[in-house]
């Protein structure tokens, strides 16, 4: 973890926030390779369980709602960690993150537990007496509820269906830890998904293959991959059951995503507090019913930490180490650099002209600084998956050196097949 860290932050992935001024815990800024990164991780999530389906629709809710919406989902009432603070050295813990009755920094007595609301708050008005308080939102899912209504009117949407959403949640951590897994401002890429009672259980099963699926689809290790079922006496409040899946990172197992049977917890919790009914109307079966809830729900954070971890791999070439990540051609934040054999006789001119072209079909980068061994480095080192060489047989025959991150091996080609070529191999959506 601390070569990986090292790397993001010196490569520009990922940053501590307000780092000139101390930083801030558990807050953390995505650079410019990072911010890439977790883009094409969000595309293809959005790409393969929206717009690849013909039962899902999405939604971009505000992140400040309504307080009553909290406290109608259980949120104000249920959503408490238990805490426990040491008598010694004065830290403060989640008692179900000890494994003993002594504080695990000094060995001392720790306190009687208490608990403690997750939620961050907030206030909106335009002066402090008669500003209203309400909060951050800890998940994305309650607005899916909310809007529910809303929605099914103006999509005219049939059951089975879904609704997904990407955006930012917040919860105040007591103790954010190991890198961007557990921070207090994070995005989540979910989806409620609706369904009748009777299919609940057929409906679960199809959305762990499908998760699974998407899973291996980002190049994770199976081997690194399993499933969590949460015991009955450890449920959330809402949910008939939980399992999750989870990643071996170097600190070890953490949850990547879960996938829950909310029921119809959700819908009957908002129709009750609000007074408006968030019923579904069956036109084809003439029925009115709550539909039960399925809910995949992932870490966009979590889930780029998983994928940086995974491709993470050092080797020795010609007795020289190398440091590369071995990204998923269609995650990596540059797809393709583009490279001089050296700056002068006319080459660089060349290559900046190609490196131009080909961004407008895909993330490219040029350098022409230091030999080009040197650069090949650099670029595996940030995951790019493709080094164009641009040298003097260019000027010839108008052909390029295509060298592959992992291999290392080189290909010839013509200029005129090279964006359709690497097009093929790095896009998020199937190129014929």
């Amino acid at each position: 973890m601390e070569k990986l860290v090292s790397l993001c932050k010196r490569k520009g992935f990922i940053f501590q926030s307000s780092a000139i001024y101390g930083g801030i815990n558990g807050c953390w800024d995505f650079g410019p390779l990072g911010v890439e990164l977790k883009r094409n991780l969000k595309e293809h999530w959005w790409y393969t369980f929206v717009l690849s389906r013909d039962d899902m629709v999405g939604l971009d809710a505000s992140i400040i709602m309504h307080p009553d919406v909290w406290v109608a989902s259980g949120h104000v009432e249920e959503f408490h960690d238990i805490l426990v603070d040491c008598k010694s050295c004065k830290k403060r813990f989640r008692q179900d993150h000890l494994e003993t009755d002594r504080c695990p920094e000094c060995g001392g007595e720790l306190s009687e537990p208490r608990a403690f609301n997750s939620m961050l708050r907030t206030k909106m008005g335009v002066s402090d007496d008669t500003a209203v308080e309400t909060y951050l939102r800890p998940e994305t899912c309650q607005s899916i509820f909310v809007d529910f209504k809303d929605i099914c009117s103006s999509t005219r949407v049939k059951i089975p269906f879904g609704i997904a959403q990407i955006g930012k949640s917040f919860r105040n951590e007591v103790n954010p830890r190991n890198f961007i897994f557990r921070s207090r401002e994070f995005e989540q890429m979910e989806i409620e998904f609706f369904c009748r009672e009777e299919e609940e259980a057929v409906w679960f099963e199809r959305w762990r293959n499908d998760i699974w699926s998407w899973y291996l689809s980002l190049g994770l290790r199976e081997d690194k991959l399993r499933w969590y079922e949460h015991p009955k006496e450890t449920l959330a409040h809402y949910s008939k059951r939980t399992t999750d899946v989870e990643y071996e990172f170097p600190f070890g197992w953490g949850e990547l995503q879960g996938l829950a049977n909310r029921g119809i917890y959700d819908l009957t919790q908002h129709s009750k507090h609000s007074g408006k009914d968030l019923s579904f109307f069956d036109a084809g079966t003439n029925e009115r019913y709550y539909p039960t809830v399925i809910e995949p729900s992932a870490g966009a954070d979590r889930t780029t930490l998983a994928v940086l971890c995974d491709a993470y791999a050092e080797d020795v070439v010609k007795d020289e180490a190398r440091v590369y990540l071995r990204l998923d051609p269609k995650l990596a934040p540059i797809k393709a650099a583009v490279l001089p054999l050296v700056k002068k006789d006319g080459l660089a001119e060349i290559a900046e002209a190609l490196e131009k072209k080909l961004r407008l079909l895909f993330t490219t980068y040029y350098d022409h600084a230091g030999a080009i061994g040197r650069r090949y480095r650099r670029m595996d080192e940030v995951g790019t998956p493709y080094c164009i060489c641009v040298d003097h047989q260019t000027k010839e025959d108008e052909t390029v050196t295509v060298r592959e991150r992992d291999s290392m091996e080189q290909v010839r080609m013509p200029v005129s097949e090279l964006g359709t070529y690497i097009l093929q191999r790095v896009s998020i959506r199937p190129i014929a």
